[in-house]
């Protein structure tokens, strides 16, 4: 998972620079040791049933997974999950729940479309073309969101907007393209045909981003080449090397 050249970086990102503590954890499918906020928990209940707990909120022993649906789904079904979970929570008894990933998903979904809300009543979160665009030129957006049915001539006017307020002409940046279409956003929103939104505040901005890239990373979603280029939390290609091993001297849970 990496951060782009064309973005700004996430809280996550800023704190290590700061030098700042930030709490890592090892994925049980994988080994990978990523920080907490890109990865998710996996709660376990008295009765030993695994429930998903993407707010990590949920009391008791938990574990984390960094791995795609497909992947999770992968690893379900050939016992890797369930053997790497059962070490991380030195459990031999654990039921897995068949539609776990389904489940992982819709939580993702619901958490994002939440996090916009709060936004929007906050007042850090705007919508409408004119709005954004006047926003984007005088340099005020921190991050550009699309509906998945949103025209791709209106998502390029506000991207080039974008990139001329940020003095990124030539950047190639693009906002990030949302796996719902304007009816579901729009719902979630309590606004009428929202196609196009705009994060004004760049703490408002990570917040969204902390939820929206662990939402696309899970289910594999990429509209187009814009999603990868903006969000600071996506996995790098095919050939490029992961960076998830722990660094020397770093300390990471499987369980918490």
């Amino acid at each position: 998972m990496r951060t782009p050249r064309n973005d700004q970086l996430t809280e996550t990102d800023r704190a290590k620079g700061r030098g700042q503590h930030v709490p890592e954890r090892r994925c049980v499918v994988t080994g990978d040791v990523l920080p907490a906020e890109r990865l998710v928990r996996l709660a376990l209940g008295p009765d030993g049933s695994i429930a998903p707990d993407v707010l990590g909120k949920a009391p008791g022993r938990g574990a984390w997974i960094g791995v795609s649906r497909a992947e999770l789904e992968a690893a379900q079904t050939k016992g890797k999950l369930k053997g790497g979970l059962a070490r991380a929570l030195h459990e031999s008894h654990i039921a897995i729940p068949d539609d776990l990933g389904a489940r992982i998903e819709a939580q993702l979904k619901r958490a994002t479309l939440d996090r916009l809300g709060l936004e929007s009543r906050s007042g850090t979160l705007i919508s409408g073309n004119e709005k954004i665009e006047t926003a984007a030129r005088k340099g005020q957006v921190r991050l550009l969101l699309h509906a998945s049915d949103a025209g791709e001539d209106g998502r390029k006017k506000l991207a080039q907007a974008w990139r001329v307020g940020d003095d990124a002409e030539g950047s190639g940046r693009e906002g990030m393209v949302l796996p719902v279409d304007r009816g579901t956003l729009s719902m979630a929103l309590g606004r009428e045909n929202a196609v196009h939104l705009a994060i004004t505040d760049a703490r408002a901005a990570d917040r969204v981003l902390a939820h929206l890239s662990r939402w696309q990373f899970f289910t594999g979603w990429s509209r187009d080449a814009a999603n990868r280029d903006s969000d600071p939390h996506a996995p790098p290609p095919a050939g490029e090397e992961k960076t998830g091993t722990a660094p020397a001297g770093t300390a990471a849970s499987d369980a918490f």
